[in-house]
């Protein structure tokens, strides 16, 4: 089976956490990461399906679970960035806000626990998922090379280099013998695919333990992360849930004003717990509170941005059938009116989705009885 999405790179993040990113550097990002996100997708998506038709299905579940994990906790910050960026409507005050979404911890929960991840690293480990799902499942794009697959391969081992000069110095010789070893065998098959040697059954080993290398460095140095520092991660994370209630509450006084019945879940204000503590006992309180707010800042933001799918997705299929219905029944007046008044009642605000959910399906009803949908 051949994956035709091609593998996607995601992009280098601008600034640095509490900066204030120059307005064209966040629009060059939130493009590039806007189409990663959605070839990533697509990637994730032909994967699942090449791993559910593999005899190693049940070993593979695993990854690709983590994968779509990742992946949807950068499209939810991905969405909270945009909702930020207001399409380039900022100062500074919201441009160091954004920066704060960029680069600190997201929510990666259901990807075999909380990890604290920014955005950037939860790409990179993205990245090396696809990677390792791709060698595990002996897949490659269709326009992929030999060439192309060494060239990704010495980028990704060059990644592994800049993580394991990070490492603390009781894990850093084991780290920086496992680099060297892949370094080895990487420059080994360059040269041999230089000779005109077959190298094709020696890179998907290689791409698994380069994969598997990144992501546990990756992993790895989240985990310190959450180790270290707990009063500085809570007031990090504190300022996090500050910027991302903003947004959230964005999009919640922007769904109550435009669809009824909006969602009434509270938008919980981080502010209100107070600031952080330094004792270990009531800083353990503390973050447990944190973690109250993150989920219930989640979930508000699921269901108000549910609502406003769900008008955008009326909408696109009363559309979709005035189209059908102009070929099949252009001159039918009854349809002519169902049209108008489901029109209407997107134009209105708030758009009373009942009535427009029974108008579309109203008008699929009667599109269906002149034969236009089947």
């Amino acid at each position: 089976m051949t994956v035709r999405t091609p593998t996607a790179s995601a992009p280098a993040p601008p600034g640095r956490i509490g900066s204030s990113i120059p307005a064209t550097e966040l629009l060059s990002f939130l493009d590039a990461l806007g189409t990663w996100r959605d070839r990533r997708k697509a990637e994730l998506d032909e994967l699942d399906q090449a791993a559910l038709h593999s005899p190693d299905a049940d070993a593979l579940s695993a990854d690709v679970v983590l994968s779509m994990a990742v992946w949807k906790a950068v499209s939810d910050r991905y969405e909270l960035i945009l909702i930020t960026w207001d399409s380039g409507r900022v100062g500074a005050t919201e441009t160091e806000r954004i920066s704060t979404l960029i680069w600190g911890g997201l929510d990666t929960g259901g990807a075999g626990g909380s990890l604290a991840v920014s955005l950037p690293e939860a790409c990179k480990l993205s990245d090396a998922l696809a990677s390792s799902l791709r060698a595990k499942l002996a897949l490659e794009p269709g326009d992929a090379d030999l060439a192309a697959h060494l060239r990704q391969l010495r980028a990704q081992v060059e990644r592994i280099n800049d993580l394991v000069t990070r490492e603390p110095a009781g894990t850093r010789n084991a780290a920086i013998a496992e680099h060297h070893d892949l370094d080895r065998r990487l420059t080994d098959l360059a040269e041999r695919n230089k000779r005109g040697a077959d190298i094709g059954g020696l890179i998907g080993p290689l791409e698994i333990d380069a994969a598997r290398t990144e992501r546990d460095l990756i992993v790895g140095a989240a985990t310190r992360k959450e180790r270290a520092a707990d009063v500085a991660r809570a007031r990090s994370l504190r300022s996090e849930l500050e910027a991302q209630g903003i947004a959230v509450r964005a999009i919640a006084d922007r769904a109550v004003a435009a669809v009824t019945p909006a969602p009434r879940l509270a938008v919980p204000d981080v502010t209100a717990i107070g600031a952080v503590p330094n004792t270990p006992a009531e800083l353990e309180k503390y973050l447990t509170r944190l973690d109250a707010v993150r989920r219930a800042l989640s979930q508000a933001q699921s269901a108000y941005g549910s609502a406003l799918d769900r008008r955008d997705e009326l909408a696109a299929r009363l559309d979709a059938y005035q189209v059908k219905a102009a070929k099949v029944a252009p001159a039918n007046e009854d349809l002519a009116e169902l049209y108008r008044r489901g029109r209407a009642a997107i134009e209105s605000e708030p758009v009373d989705l009942a009535r427009l959910g029974a108008l579309v399906t109203a008008y699929q009803a009667y599109l269906e009885s002149t034969g236009g949908t089947r």
